[in-house]
């Protein structure tokens, strides 16, 4: 069974479900996964950091704050937070203009976003790939825990 998530959406399933995010441009698709439990979680997050006075209800659309969901969500579902690793794809580079100077390089600060969340929390970062100047896509496989990642624009796939 395959489940697609798409911008600010957290998804959470197990064995043998496959969780896919298209389009991954500058945002950060964040990956968690209980290897023993076979349960893990997807973020197709948007933005680095939720803001303080922000509506409550739209953390997925934030790095720091979907992560913290991602987790929530698994923990509930029965996944062991000392066991949770992460993998993360995206956080490109996509319009190489003054326009992407004025908005700071908003995939960068994701991926970092993204890195400092995960390691303020304890948990790893087994494969990682982010930034450049390409799009992608993502399938998570919960079966395995492999992520595959797909690169716009050439026929290249990564295993992560």
């Amino acid at each position: 069974m395959s489940t697609r998530v798409t911008i600010a959406q957290v998804r959470i399933d197990q064995s043998p479900a496959v969780l896919k995010a298209y389009g991954l441009g500058s945002c950060v698709a964040v990956a968690l996964y209980d290897p023993e439990a076979r349960i893990g979680g997807l973020g197709h997050l948007l933005l680095p950091n939720r803001p303080e006075k922000n509506v409550l209800g739209s953390e997925s659309k934030y790095v720091d704050a979907g992560i913290l969901e991602i987790v929530d969500e698994l923990v509930q579902a029965g996944a062991n937070q000392e066991r949770l690793v992460a993998k993360v794809a995206g956080g490109a580079n996509m319009f190489e203009t003054t326009y992407q100077t004025l908005i700071k390089s908003i995939g960068a600060r994701n991926a970092r976003s993204a890195r400092s969340t995960l390691a303020s929390l304890g948990i790893p970062i087994v494969g990682e790939e982010v930034g450049g100047n390409r799009g992608r896509t993502v399938e998570f496989d919960l079966a395995t825990g492999n992520m595959m990642v797909y690169c716009a624009r050439d026929d290249d796939q990564v295993s992560i």
